[in-house]
C-alpha cells in the first residue's frame, strides 16, 4: 500500500540555520504518528513543510506516492489534500463557527443547507452547539481550537496534521476530542501526523511515536517500545518519569537471555543488552515508577511523597540512587520512614548511552 506521507532526506533551514537534518519519515495509510520533542526540536517546522507552507532546503516530500515538494518545485497547500489544525488557530475572523466548519464542506460540493446542518452536528459533538453563531473574537482559546479541529475534520482529507491540537483544552474536553479523532479516523482510514510535547497524548494517540531532538530523529517505535526500551537517557526522560540506578552487572544479556544485575544481596533479571564484550561491573538501569513497589527485600528511606489523587508517588533514597515508585491510593508510609522495596522490572542502559 502506498504510504500517506514520505519525507526523504528532508532538510529545512531558516536562513543559515538548519532545523531539520535529513529526516526520513513514513506515515502509512490509516496510521497515526506522533512527533514528540521539546520546543525547538523541529516538530512544527516538519508539519509546515508537509502542509506546503515551508520549502525544503534538501530532500523531498511525497503524499500518497506523489512528489509535492523538492528544492525546485512546490505544490501549493490547497492542492495537497491535507488538513492542518494550527497551534494558533488560524481561523477567518469574519466567519462564524458554523460558517467556518461549513466552508470546506461547501468546497467539496455540499449544498448550503446540507453543509450548515452537518456543521451544526459536528459542533455539537465537540461541545460548541451554543456557540455556532460566534466569530473568533467571541471565543475562548479552547473553543477556537475545537473550531479549528472541526474545520479540519470537515475537509475529509487524506492526511491530518495536528500542531498541539489539545494544548488549550481541559482534561474532559481533551478526552472527548481524542475520541472524536479516533472515531473519524477509524471510519475514514485517514492518516494523521501530530506534533506534541505532551507524553500522555503522544502515547495514547499514536500507532508509532517519533522522538525529535534538535531536528534529528532519535528513535521511532510503538508507544510501548519508546516507553519501555528508550534508546538513551534523553529519550527515557522525554517519555516519562525515569529513575536511574547504579548497579552491578552479573551477566550481560543477549537476544534470547535476560541480563542479571545485583542490588544489595539480590540478583535480579532485567531486560536490555549491553555492548558486546562488556565485563561484569557497574552499569546503570532505568526504572519507571510502575516497575517497582513498596515492600520487599531491599531497603530505602522515604525522601519525598506526592499524593496525586488516584495514586501516590514516592521518592526513595537507596544505596543505588533515588528511585520513584507509584502506587494506587493515598500514602501508606510516612516521610523519613525506612521501608522495604522491590524492583519488578528494569531496562538495562548500554554504557555507550548518553
Amino acid at each position: 500500500m502506498t504510504p500517506a506521507l514520505e519525507t526523504r532526506a528532508l532538510r529545512l533551514a531558516y536562513g543559515a540555520t538548519e532545523v531539520l537534518h535529513a529526516v526520513d519519515l513514513t506515515v502509512q495509510a490509516g496510521e497515526s504518528v506522533a512527533l514528540l520533542g521539546p520546543s525547538g526540536s523541529g516538530k512544527t517546522s516538519l508539519l509546515y513543510a508537509v502542509a506546503g507552507f515551508l520549502a525544503p532546503s534538501g530532500g523531498e516530500i511525497l503524499l500518497d506516492g506523489r512528489t509535492v515538494s523538492t528544492t525546485r518545485t512546490q505544490e501549493p497547500p490547497e492542492r495537497r489534500g491535507v488538513a492542518m489544525v494550527f497551534q494558533h488557530y488560524a481561523l477567518w475572523p469574519h466567519l462564524t463557527a458554523v460558517e467556518t466548519v461549513a466552508y470546506p464542506m461547501r468546497r467539496r460540493g455540499m449544498s448550503r443547507v446540507e453543509a450548515h446542518a452537518a456543521s451544526l452536528a459536528m459542533l455539537e459533538r465537540l461541545g460548541l452547539a451554543g456557540l455556532a453563531d460566534r466569530t473568533p473574537a467571541r471565543l475562548s482559546g479552547g473553543e477556537l481550537q475545537r473550531v479549528g479541529l472541526a474545520r479540519a475534520i470537515a475537509r475529509d482529507p487524506g492526511l491530518f496534521l495536528f500542531d498541539e491540537p489539545t494544548a488549550h483544552l481541559d482534561t474532559p474536553l481533551r478526552a472527548a476530542l481524542q475520541e472524536e479523532l479516533a472515531d473519524r479516523r477509524a471510519r475514514s482510514g485517514t492518516a494523521a501526523l501530530m506534533a506534541t510535547h505532551d507524553v500522555s497524548e503522544a502515547l495514547a494517540f499514536a500507532d508509532r511515536v517519533v522522538l525529535l531532538r534538535e531536528g534529528h530523529l532519535v528513535q521511532v517505535g510503538t508507544p510501548i517500545e519508546v516507553y519501555e526500551q528508550p534508546i538513551d537517557l534523553w529519550a527515557a526522560r522525554l517519555t516519562g518519569a525515569a529513575s536511574v540506578l547504579d548497579v552491578a552487572l552479573v551477566e550481560a544479556g543477549s537476544a534470547d537471555r535476560m541480563a542479571r544485575i545485583r542490588i544489595g544481596d539480590l540478583v535480579i533479571p532485567v531486560k536490555g543488552i549491553v555492548a558486546d564484550g562488556t565485563a561484569a561491573g557497574d552499569v546503570r538501569v532505568l526504572v519507571r515508577p510502575d516497575w517497582a513497589t513498596l515492600g520487599g527485600g531491599l531497603t530505602a528511606t522515604v525522601a519525598r511523597i506526592w499524593f496525586r489523587g488516584p495514586h501516590t508517588d514516592y521518592q526513595l533514597a537507596t544505596a543505588s540512587g533515588d528511585v520513584e515508585i507509584r502506587e494506587p491510593g493515598p500514602p501508606r508510609v510516612a516521610m523519613g520512614a525506612t521501608v522495604g522495596w522491590q524492583l519488578d522490572r528494569a531496562w538495562l542502559l548500554d554504557a555507550r548511552m548518553a
